[in-house]
């Protein structure tokens, strides 16, 4: 059960997020995925912080890298140095994927530009992530999440009202980027097989901002109207958010006139009540339809509350801080957190992988998930395995040497 993407090397060029959380992704997913770091610093994400794990001594590791670094070796090199170019030379003959975030132009003017890289390895497939394209009027900007979400119109979107933009909770324009990013990759892999040749695959922070607006964009681009930031509730469908009760507040979601019918029903609404007879009518009345809900659920608990959603089938839910995710036996019973051996810290409790994998055979299923993580490496941990690998190892595609993991495992 080592995972789908076993056999695949991927070397990983990015830093901060974007990249890093593509590259994590095909490691997950079983690929060996060595990170190619600066000397001295490594990943800018490694003095994000606070927090750091154990901030008073030498060993310090910031748990923003810890995130998204799982199941990676880590090498650094100086690629302004002849002698450590060569070596990632080396690297990309045997590579399947390469994977870089630097601002466009940056890889050619350090000698790998795609020609190049074509020549070294015809079948090596390149993913490039950029801020805003790696072409167009503004395709040499600096990329940073925030700025990302503001410009791709999310922040629009998103907080209390029009005059309220917030920034989504996470870096979500990085996070969409790495994501939309690994599954060029695999599908690049895919082609690869029917042609026999890489490509390069390029997505930007700007893309994954305008791949999410969903029914947000066709608003604007069919019907002519400009989302805006409306809180906690659906901006077509009504009652769909967030609603106070007597000791807190609840999710609830009615997304059909059945489960509004339903909900009425139980805590003795009118259905017909004028203005709310249909979705439409309610989306238009739906400070009413708020307020009526309310009025019903001031007396009530939020656990009797949703205890009642559920007992008539109505979709609901708490809002959970992110502690109360991970002491959540559904989270847990998915694989959500993993436990990996860290070389300098120890056993650490890390998310898990967001897929899992069963062979669905003529007995019944049976899970192939990936079982085994291991944690981010420390600066440059690997480089003299890796550097030993490649002065004796064979060409094309290599799988991990046992002594290659030097960071523990999870179970």
């Amino acid at each position: 059960m080592t995972g789908p993407l076993d056999g695949v090397l991927v070397v990983d060029l990015t830093r901060a997020l974007a990249g890093p959380h593509a590259a994590m992704m095909l490691g997950d997913l079983g690929a060996r995925v060595i990170k190619v770091e600066n000397p001295g610093s490594g990943d800018d994400t490694r003095g994000w912080g606070p927090p750091f794990v154990q901030p008073e001594s030498g060993d310090r590791e910031s748990t923003y890298f810890l995130s998204t670094n799982k199941n990676k070796e880590s090498i650094t090199l100086d690629l302004k140095d002849d002698g450590d170019k060569a070596v990632l030379t080396e690297l990309l003959r045997r590579a399947d994927v390469l994977m870089e975030n630097f601002r466009p132009g940056t890889l050619a003017r350090l000698g790998f530009g795609t020609e190049v890289l074509a020549e070294l390895n015809p079948r090596l497939v390149t993913l490039a992530i950029s801020g805003f394209g790696h072409d167009g009027p503004e395709g040499g900007r600096a990329g940073y999440d925030q700025i990302a979400q503001g410009e791709g119109g999310l922040m629009s979107l998103t907080g209390s009202g029009p005059e309220d933009p917030q920034r989504v909770g996470v870096p979500i324009a990085d996070l969409l980027a790495g994501m939309y990013g690994a599954y060029g990759v695999l599908a690049a892999l895919m082609e690869r097989e029917r042609t026999g040749r890489g490509q390069v695959v390029r997505t930007s922070l700007l893309a994954a901002m305008v791949g999410v607006h969903a029914f947000q964009g066709t608003a604007w681009t069919v019907a002519g109207k400009v989302g805006r930031a409306q809180g906690n509730h659906h901006p077509s469908i009504a009652p769909y958010g967030l609603f106070h009760c007597a000791d807190g507040s609840v999710q609830v979601a009615c997304a059909n006139e059945s489960l509004w019918r339903r909900l009425c029903a139980e805590f003795d609404l009118d259905p017909e009540t004028p203005g709310m007879t249909t979705n439409g009518d309610r989306v238009e009345h739906r400070d009413e339809v708020i307020a009526l809900l309310e009025r019903a659920f001031a007396g009530i608990s939020a656990e009797d509350l949703l205890a009642r959603l559920a007992a008539v089938g109505i979709p609901s839910g708490k809002v959970r801080t992110i502690d109360e995710v991970y002491g959540w036996d559904q989270a847990l019973s998915q694989g959500l957190l993993v436990d990996v051996d860290h070389a300098t810290l120890g056993r650490l409790s890390l998310p898990g992988p967001p897929l899992r994998f069963f062979d669905a055979g003529p007995d019944g299923e049976t899970e192939t998930t990936r079982r085994a993580h291991t944690a981010p490496p420390v600066l440059g941990a690997d480089g003299p395995s890796i550097r030993a690998w490649l002065s004796g190892g064979p060409d094309g595609v290599s799988q991990p040497a046992t002594d290659d993991i030097e960071n523990g495992h999870a179970t």
